[in-house]
């Protein structure tokens, strides 16, 4: 039966039908007879044709052997996965699907399998490894069922290719070496806290070994002041977010506290779903004690390079009349310190100079810079320079430094209270401003002038008159120069701020700290020193007279004449005769040594009474000794003498001469 021959049968009907045959001889007396034994295998056909489709369905190669080892049914993921056409395997043995190496023991491994014929699961153990038709190899995993059939007895294999299961097994064996070799305490927990993982790092570091922290509740790691910071970070991961660089105190065995940083984030299923969470622990003890002592050194620095700046900034007098409120404040990074500098110089007979620098550039060197063209100008604005000539001196200054492309930005104003006149000259500096009470804030009319250092340049200077109790308002660049934001619209955020805050006239110390407030919003961050100096006018005098004088001797009584009826006029008895006498001496100097015409200006304040002659010789007076028999040559002595201030300032048209006295 069955002997290889594939045969059918016919029905009356017509029909066919898968038959096996067995033939058999029969002698009798008859003559040989031949018995056929006829089967239906239409069922048996049936259920092969089943068994064969079940086979091909398999998601794994399959293969099925005889009892000797020939391969008698292979499926189409056989042929996929090793490369043969399944008419190259069918009739073949098995172990051409096996590596050299191990056919031998696999020939013995089947016999032994054939005697036991017990179902062996995927995955049993075994390291097996699979050969393709190529000749590379690749590792497998194989699961055996014996199969009872009419033919015997047959094995059938069902061969799954795991090389992306064993790269994966090696990535992760990789990292778990990975992590327990880390230099940083690695834990994992559940989002109950349950520490179910505690590396090599996390015992040196707090102390514990595994068995005595697996399965407690992390919190035994925190002190008692940080509990309530475990259940906020365990909600934080239960929503899945992560959480960097946490630094907070942590607790050892011992009881100590340490200083660390964490780094958290949550463990998930292959579906997303939050399980647990992993942690990075680092001991921040050392980098902790290290930020102190820079931050001390770095406040040290600091303080000695802001100690230094100011020095070179020195502290500008008080001025009698004029009010003013200052801001000085170091950029917030570096050594702090910088080219701002300001200065107020009283030059006398009711003038002030009012000075603002910024040397370009930072640090030490700005400073050095800017403590030497303080010192400068203060000097040059004593002579009583105008301002154009001051800026021309400081221009050569400058140039004489030797600092390759050194700018400096700078503007000098002197102020003439009695007549409430500003006079003005500017070096590419930012704009001065002036606030007036009920008018606003605008900016003063001033030529634009190149920075100091550019050399060769003629600076141009203007005057405004500006009314009794008005502001002026200087400030740098680090005022309204911010990142991020454009420096037309800073300057005019400066000019709204201060129109709202003049809109009366407001405490100067206030109104200070409100603009810095206003365009300085966060203190601590600013990349550039900041100067701002507000400036009021002082009210004007309280009298004021002037008359012309030509340069001849009758113009001296003339004078005293005049300046007496002024004196009388305003109820002034007291210094009288002291002003006589000085003015005489000043009128005679101007008459003998001078040009004409001259002018008279004679002014009072509740506290002082200013004299001033003005003539057209540009040569200051000089005070000198005077030989014993010397009929002349005292009396500027005598002016230095008596009066309680005086001087001699340069004008366009020549100079002018003044003393004052108390009232």
């Amino acid at each position: 039966m069955g002997a290889g021959l594939e045969l059918n049968g016919l029905r009356k009907n017509g029909t066919e039908f898968p038959v096996e045959i067995s033939l058999s001889p029969l002698e009798t007396t008859d003559g040989l007879l031949l018995s056929a034994a006829v089967r239906d295998v239409s069922d048996r056909k049936a259920a092969e044709e089943r068994f064969r489709a079940l086979l091909e369905a398999a998601p794994d190669a399959m293969v099925i052997v005889d009892d000797t080892g020939t391969i008698r049914l292979v499926n189409a993921q056989t042929e996929s996965l090793f490369g043969y056409r399944r008419e190259e395997l069918l009739g073949h043995p098995v172990e051409i699907l096996v590596p050299g190496r191990f056919r031998t023991h696999h020939t013995q491994h089947r016999d032994n399998y054939a005697n036991n014929r017990q179902v062996r699961p995927m995955g049993a153990g075994l390291e097996l490894n699979g050969l393709r038709k190529n000749g590379t190899e690749f590792p497998v995993e194989i699961s055996l069922s014996p199969l009872e059939t009419t033919d015997g007895l047959l094995l059938s294999a069902a061969v799954r290719d795991v090389s992306d299961r064993k790269a994966a097994e090696e990535r992760i064996n990789e990292l778990a070496g990975l992590v327990e070799s880390s230099q940083d305490a690695i834990l994992a927990k559940t989002l109950d806290g349950e520490i179910t993982y505690w590396n090599a790092a996390a015992q040196r570091l707090y102390g514990y070994v595994p068995s005595e922290v697996m399965g407690r509740h992390v919190s035994m790691l925190a002190p008692s002041e940080h509990q309530d910071e475990i259940d906020a970070l365990l909600e934080r991961l239960g929503t899945g977010e992560r959480v960097e660089h946490f630094e907070t105190l942590r607790l050892t065995r011992s009881g100590q506290l340490i200083d660390v940083d964490i780094t958290l984030w949550p463990t998930r299923t292959a579906d997303g779903t939050v399980v647990g969470a992993c942690a990075i622990v680092r001991d921040i003890a050392d980098r902790k004690r290290a930020e102190a002592e820079l931050t001390a050194l770095y406040e040290q620095q600091r303080h000695i390079a802001l100690t230094l700046q100011r020095s070179l900034m020195g502290t500008p007098p008080a001025i009698p009349g004029l009010a003013t409120a200052s801001r000085y404040r170091p950029a917030t990074q570096g050594a702090g310190v910088g080219g701002d500098w300001f200065d107020l110089i009283p030059l006398g007979a009711g003038r002030v100079g009012v000075l603002i620098g910024d040397v370009m550039g930072r640090g030490l060197e700005a400073a050095a810079v800017m403590g030497q063209l303080r010192s400068a100008a203060h000097a040059l604005a004593k002579t009583g320079m105008q301002p154009r000539q001051l800026m021309q001196a400081l221009d050569a200054c400058v140039a004489d430094l030797g600092v390759p492309d050194q700018l400096v930005t700078c503007c000098y104003l002197v102020i003439a209270s009695d007549a409430g006149e500003v006079t003005i000259c500017s070096a590419g500096h930012l704009p001065t401003l002036v606030a007036t009470p009920g008018d606003g804030a605008r900016p003063l009319p001033v030529p634009v002038n190149a920075p100091l250092g550019v050399g060769g340049v003629l600076y141009q200077q203007s005057s405004v008159v500006i009314p009794p109790g008005a502001t002026l308002v200087l400030y740098t660049d680090g005022l309204i120069e911010t990142p991020g934001s454009d420096i037309e619209d800073q300057l005019a955020k400066l000019t709204g701020t201060l129109s709202r805050l003049f809109t009366t006239g407001p405490d100067l110390e206030a109104a200070a700290d409100h603009v810095l407030a206003a365009l300085l919003p966060d203190p601590e961050s600013h990349n550039d020193d900041v100067t701002l100096l507000l400036a009021r006018l002082p009210a004007a005098p309280l009298a004021s007279v002037t008359t012309g004088l030509p340069a001849v001797p009758e113009s001296v009584p003339e004078g005293r004449a005049f300046l007496v009826k002024a004196l009388t006029a305003w109820d002034c008895p007291g210094p009288a005769d002291d002003a006589r006498l000085l003015l005489s001496e000043v009128l005679t100097n101007a008459v003998q040594h001078a040009q004409g015409p001259l002018r008279l200006h004679v002014s009072r304040t509740t506290t002082e009474l200013t004299v001033e002659v003005a003539d057209r010789s540009p040569q200051l007076p000089q005070p000198r000794p005077a030989a014993e028999d010397a009929e002349s040559g005292r009396g500027l002595l005598l002016v230095r003498a008596l009066a309680d201030d005086w001087g001699v300032r340069p004008t366009d048209e020549g100079k002018t001469t003044w003393f004052t006295l108390g009232l």
